[in-house]
């Protein structure tokens, strides 16, 4: 049944195939040859198969696990240097007519405060993310086409990019919504989005069915094929995700590698990033009742293994996780962190009421924007609110071959040090400025293009004078 170019869910994500990878995975999880043969594979910086990749993960040789940490940091190196984008979610609404077990949003849940944003309301909330010095949002809305129709998301999108408040701008507008008609991507693609991203939550159907009782996210099919309907739609880059704690993480761990193999192979585009969130509590939810919760290890490992099997992938964590455990995947892959997030609707321009929580979950990392891109500096990360790809083009397969060549460095470096001066002159803390301007001046020397140099310290000066918004 295992076709990586079929149309068919249950062909290229085969459930037959998943469970003989990690039968293959746990015979050969000590196998020190074939170990060293897969390593030497993915040092060639082109990925690696799905059954590979688990064997990786399976892997119990400590020599060779640490191995593999060490050529995931290469690779994401490699790929994406030392720039980690940042963005927020806005939740729009938190009206939903699905069941998921998982979700407090869930149509069940009596005592969640229900919400939607009215446009006056997004305005308040998206002239707080821009004071905060966000550029990039995701937006986030339950799956209610009463509620939250695609006319609804629409406005929303064209209202946020209405919002001008003095220095501030959202420049790209990714969305996180149920999936939907290739009419409806075409819509949203029109509308000026950057990636559609859309989390499977598990890849076994079976489980994906019962944690999915009602509510048309039921249809495993038709929400595992959504990203194949978006590419149809006009959707260059699309987001891949699995909600980890949900199933067993060797399955999702494989279906994810799957799905990203059939975007490749059949639209010729692979995902353009990969999610890896982690159950957490929430309103009407305890993550104890799944029984597949994985430890801080465990995870720091899938991270490698995906930036290793999926080394184009940009790869987000967001502020499900600690600090500390941030810290450690930031190293094997992580390429975008969110900061100072909400899960509730509205949040933002004033903090919800206790007695009103519209949480999707409980957020781990409470530290403000200003404190987040310190901490990344600090640790010699270009914290990045670049968003120049998208508006030049650079997207799809256009951005894939830049990636993969190498060459979008020459775009990116550069690009994401004169946002973070744009952060720096407009929103930072004075200790956080200091921080910038220094870390700036050391990254200019990466930069090793005369020419190229030139113009950035020329930018950075125009910047500092009260211009904006300059790219490569």
């Amino acid at each position: 049944m295992y076709n990586v170019m079929s149309p068919k869910a249950e062909e290229f994500i085969s459930h037959e195939e998943v469970l003989a990878s990690l039968a293959y995975a746990q015979q050969n999880k000590n196998n020190r040859e074939l170990i060293d043969q897969i390593l030497e594979k993915a040092r060639e910086r082109k990925g690696l198969s799905h059954r590979e990749a688990a064997v990786l993960l399976d892997c119990e040789l400590e020599d060779k696990n640490q191995e593999i940490y060490a050529l995931a940091e290469q690779i994401k190196k490699d790929f994406y240097g030392n720039r980690i984008v940042m963005f927020a979610p806005l939740y729009l609404s938190n009206y939903c007519i699905n069941g998921c077990e998982y979700c407090p949003y869930h149509l069940k849940n009596k005592h969640i405060a229900r919400k939607k944003l009215t446009q006056e309301e997004i305005v308040k909330e998206v002239t707080a993310l821009q004071d905060m010095g966000h550029k990039r949002l995701a937006l986030e809305a339950g799956e209610d086409p009463v509620n939250n129709p695609i006319e609804y998301i629409l406005e929303c999108i064209q209202t946020i990019y209405g919002i001008k408040h003095k220095n501030g701008a959202i420049r790209r507008v990714n969305v996180n919504i149920a999936a939907t008609t290739i009419e409806n991507y075409r819509k949203l693609k029109e509308a000026g989005i950057g990636t559609y991203i859309l989390f499977q939550e598990t890849y076994n159907k079976e489980s994906y069915e019962k944690l999915h009782p009602t509510g048309p996210k039921h249809d495993y099919a038709y929400h595992t094929e959504a990203m194949d309907r978006a590419m149809d739609g006009g959707i260059d880059d699309v987001g891949l995700g699995v909600l980890f704690g949900l199933n067993n993480y060797q399955y999702d761990f494989t279906g994810i590698l799957m799905h990203a193999e059939h975007l490749e192979a059949y639209k010729g585009v692979g995902p353009h990033t990969i999610s890896v969130p982690r159950l957490r509590r929430a309103d009407d939810i305890d993550p104890d009742v799944f029984d597949n919760g994985i430890s801080d290890e465990i995870f720091a490992k899938i991270v490698a293994c995906i930036r290793i099997a999926v080394p184009y992938t940009g790869m987000i964590v967001s502020t499900r996780e600690s600090q500390a455990c941030r810290e450690k995947v930031l190293h094997l892959g992580i390429s975008q962190i969110s900061g100072a997030s909400r899960t509730s609707v509205g949040g933002y321009a004033q903090p919800e009421p206790e007695e009103e929580n519209s949480a999707q979950f409980d957020v781990s990392d409470n530290r403000t924007l200003d404190e987040v891109v310190k901490w990344l500096m600090e640790m010699d990360y270009v914290p990045s609110f670049c968003t120049a790809c998208y508006r030049e083009g650079r997207t799809g397969d256009r951005f894939m071959t830049l990636l993969k060549s190498g060459q979008i460095v020459n775009c990116c470096h550069p690009n994401a040090l004169m946002t973070l001066k744009e952060y720096l002159e407009d929103y930072a803390s004075e200790e956080t400025r200091e921080v910038g301007d220094k870390l700036i001046e050391k990254e200019l020397d990466v930069i090793t293009n005369p020419r190229v140099k030139e113009k950035v310290i020329d930018y950075l000066a125009n910047i500092h004078k009260g211009e904006r918004d300059f790219r490569f």
